[in-house]
């Protein structure tokens, strides 16, 4: 049986509160689970001691027994200082999207297309003040 420490979802619509659960991984979100080990509210201030409660020994014995953590609950016991942190590299974090390429290429052509014939009149009117110097 595979064990995940994960979050299930409770409370009402834009209201997020979550527990914080063992379960069997071929469970849904919010069903069935074996034991509840603390609760996470997101709408609390960070430095709230409220935003974040676990029972830190039950956290530690389901993983000694090889339950693994979902990335957020990973991320809750670093701060707990349960797990090491881990490093987290995400090269692409800063890049725009497909979309947003497309418009940027798109503005690119836009602008060099404006560009363009203003570069061809220079040379022209370069050409006709040489004749005129002559």
């Amino acid at each position: 049986m595979a064990m995940k420490i994960r979050l299930a979802r409770g409370g009402s619509k834009k209201r997020p509160h979550y527990s914080i659960v063992a379960a069997d991984s071929r469970m849904p979100r919010d069903g069935r689970f074996i034991e509840k080990l603390g609760t996470y509210n997101p709408l609390l201030p960070k430095d709230s001691e409220e935003r974040v409660k676990m029972d830190l020994d039950r956290v530690k014995t389901w993983i000694e027994k090889g339950a693994k953590p979902t990335d957020r609950v990973a991320r809750l016991l670093e701060a707990a200082g349960i797990l090491e942190k881990k490093e987290r590299s995400n090269p692409k974090k800063g890049t725009p999207g497909k979309a947003a390429q497309e418009r940027a290429a798109a503005r690119a052509e836009k602008e060099a297309a404006a560009n363009a014939p203003a570069e061809e009149e220079a040379p022209v009117e370069a050409a006709a003040t040489e004749e005129n110097a002559e």
